[in-house]
């Protein structure tokens, strides 16, 4: 699934939280938030696209999830936090080559052809390695440990990337072929960006294979590397995007320049991104995949960036002026994404209260982000009760219709739109603040149940009256309309 995410280590956060963060670029999936009870979580797994079956282990632990309303192509949870506050976002669609694909193929499911014979199950991918991994896990290296099991017991139909954070260190895993993946703990001082391509430029195969500090991959991934004659580099610096990843013209259209304009947001003044003596284009295939931002990185900065529309840029889509540049690369704030989450694990709160999942229905160039509470029996309705009928009584499709309606009237929308984030952030701080204060005041950490009705509800006020002003906007600039000195 064409996605983006940002990673960010606790030492380049300004509140020395972890986030991982993903806009779920599907195509218009209808979603909701919810809370997963140990008593509703499977035994037995089957996934509908791979058909493969699984079984799981006893005890689970509660957890969130932002599935498919409509569970015809399966479950899709995208994004959620444990009850041991570790969070997870599955998954980055990434890019490989032929050369891995061909040594290590994908596990595809094979329908019978005819009644002699048997289906073939695929592997495990997008839909299903949440629901496989988090419930079971109390860290982020325990989250790559057993995602890394299941790859190379059952294989991958698809190649991808997924992050997981705990309150100290952020892990982010990419498959490589069907069966082989590698993982790297984020560096703490450092943010990762991956738009859609292997993104790790640099391993340590020395440690994966000795300490595993900070390193970790399949058990045979030298010998892989080695039968397979993949090793491309020449200096003796292993850089496993040029080994496992790649460099096509599409690309250079639809996912390095998303790295440039994160790179460009993270550092402009350690790096140039701009003009004919630039470090990096929209266009470079060397764009770092960890950068040390120029400055503490907040979640209204990742949300930016998971906002862009290459704002600030000849290439943005509603207000460049070079029609030749304009619009030709593909935004991170895309219209058709389901889900945006940045999974927060926190550091200055008492263990009952450090996950904080901060939610964006719809494209987010348009709509706000939410923050909720995670160590929570269930969830509000205006999250969690979602039909795949359009309705002005939940979060999702209310931020659906904010951007829709703004999308073709930018000019004359876009100011209630900030003004409409801004709101909901600065609330959902405020709110958020006070419920941590009165927690630690009291113990009563049952609170978070209220406070996420709170939340909910001062988000359905300010959702509901941006869309009173967005329809207002658009209804004004419809064609059909006609004056006649009729006031």
């Amino acid at each position: 699934m064409p996605c983006t995410t940002i990673l960010v280590g606790r030492k380049a956060s300004n509140d020395n939280s972890t986030m991982i963060s993903r806009t779920d670029d599907g195509h218009f999936d209808v979603k909701k938030m919810i809370v997963v009870e140990p008593k509703d979580q499977p035994r037995k797994y089957k996934s509908v696209i791979s058909h493969v079956e699984i079984e799981l282990p006893e005890e689970p632990m509660r957890y969130t999830s932002c599935p498919n309303v409509d569970l015809k192509d399966g479950l899709w949870p995208a994004t959620g936090i444990n009850a041991a506050n570790v969070g997870m976002t599955a998954t980055e669609t990434i890019t490989s080559n032929p050369r891995v694909l061909s040594a290590d193929p994908l596990v595809v499911y094979k329908k019978a052809e005819n009644r002699r014979e048997k289906d073939v199950p695929g592997g495990i991918g997008e839909e299903d390695m949440l629901t496989l991994v988090l419930p079971y896990i109390r860290s982020a290296r325990e989250g790559v440990l057993r995602l890394g099991s299941l790859l190379e017991q059952y294989g991958t139909y698809e190649s991808n990337g997924i992050a997981f954070n705990d309150e100290n260190e952020v892990w982010w895993l990419e498959t490589i072929g069907g069966h082989h993946w590698m993982a790297r703990r984020v560096p703490d001082e450092m943010c990762v960006i991956a738009p859609n391509q292997f993104g790790m430029d640099s391993f340590d195969l020395e440690d994966a294979f000795g300490k595993q500090e900070n390193h970790l991959c399949s058990a045979d991934l030298r010998e892989f590397i080695t039968e397979n004659h993949l090793d491309l580099n020449q200096d003796g610096t292993f850089n496993p995007r040029d080994v496992f990843g790649s460099h096509s013209d599409m690309d250079h259209i639809y996912n390095t320049p998303r790295a440039w304009f994160m790179g460009r947001y993270l550092t402009p003044y350690s790096h140039s991104w701009e003009g004919p003596q630039a470090e990096y284009g929209p266009e470079s295939d060397d764009i770092p995949w960890a950068l040390v931002p120029d400055r503490k990185v907040t979640v209204e900065d990742v949300k930016y960036m998971l906002s862009s529309c290459f704002q600030g840029t000849a290439y943005a889509q509603y207000t460049s002026r070079d029609q030749e540049k304009r619009g030709v690369y593909r935004p991170i704030g895309i219209n058709r994404t389901g889900v945006a989450a940045i999974c927060q694990i926190r550091n200055d709160v008492p263990e009952e209260i450090k996950g904080l999942e901060w939610i964006c229905f719809g494209s987010t160039t348009f709509d706000a982000i939410l923050p909720v509470y995670t160590n929570v029996p269930k969830l509000p309705d205006y999250l969690s009760k979602v039909t795949t009928d359009t309705s002005t009584e939940n979060f999702y499709w209310g931020s659906r219709l904010i951007g829709a309606l703004a999308d073709p009237h930018y000019g004359a929308c876009i100011q209630n739109i900030g003004r409409y984030q801004d709101a909901v952030m600065t609330e959902g701080r405020r709110i958020v603040r006070k419920y941590d204060r009165k927690m630690q005041e009291t113990g009563d950490f049952t609170l978070t149940e209220k406070a996420n009705r709170e939340l909910c509800a001062m988000a359905k006020e300010q959702t509901t009256s941006t869309l009173n002003k967005i329809l207002l906007s658009a209804s004004e600039r419809m064609k059909n309309g006609y004056s006649l000195a009729d006031k």
